[in-house]
């Protein structure tokens, strides 16, 4: 396959499975060494990729790219991924995934009954830590294109602004519905943007900008609790 397989869709487990398959004709199942070696192709092609969505951006980015970046041929790379969307859909559903069960962990009722300052700090380190460890997740979420990732990006948007409103309810129990609303919107947003900063430094100055996107959330919030944390 040449490099105008860049159009058409297909899912990459299919074309893996598609590929192992064929090459064992006769059997119902790839041998496990084969599965294996398989899986860490797929593992390598896709951590390639997140290397060259971060340094190019997903628009800019290309098949050849990803597989030079990888040390393989294009051929071999379309063996297991179709096109470059293919290859965004798999990393970005991996990383949302990994997204989620982050928001999961910081959101955890242990955490909800912190003090305010030390629930801040342990819902925003781990999900900062996610993104820094993990930069090819902001690099796809934010202008892709990609319709699977765009779906499942609003999902877990809305997921995280749910998760913000329930806390802000028990903080703040004589809030009025539109007042949280508002309220939690503004807490995403400034988080969004601090996280651009914080994404664009290193060291000692991420670690301020992290501290201080800490500061301004605890000064714009500490005014509107009423109530201590839930127990």
């Amino acid at each position: 396959m040449g490099k105008n397989s860049e159009k058409g869709t297909k899912s990459p487990a299919v074309a893996a499975t598609a590929t192992t398959t064929a090459a064992d004709t006769g059997t119902a199942a790839p041998p496990r060494r084969r599965q294996a070696r398989g899986e860490r192709r797929i593992s390598q092609l896709l951590a390639a990729a997140a290397g060259v969505f971060c340094r190019t951006g997903y628009a800019s980015a290309s098949t050849n790219a990803i597989a030079r970046e990888a040390g393989v041929s294009p051929g071999t790379l379309y063996q297991y991924f179709p096109n470059k969307e293919a290859i965004a859909i798999e990393l970005g559903g991996q990383l949302l995934q990994r997204a989620h069960e982050t928001h999961g962990q910081a959101f955890s009722p242990e955490n909800l009954q912190r003090p305010l300052p030390e629930l801040l700090d342990a819902v925003l380190d781990p999900v900062i830590a996610f993104n820094c460890e993990n930069p090819a997740f902001w690099a796809l979420m934010h202008g892709t294109g990609v319709p699977g990732i765009a779906q499942e990006h609003e999902e877990l948007h809305t997921g995280l602004l749910t998760r913000i409103e329930t806390v802000l309810r028990d903080f703040c129990p004589q809030a009025a519905a539109h007042e949280i609303t508002h309220t939690s919107n503004m807490i995403l947003g400034i988080f969004k943007s601090s996280l651009d900063l914080i994404l664009a430094h290193e060291g000692d100055e991420r670690a301020a900008y992290t501290a201080e996107l800490k500061t301004v959330l605890l000064r714009y919030l500490e005014p509107m609790i009423t109530t201590a944390p839930p127990h």
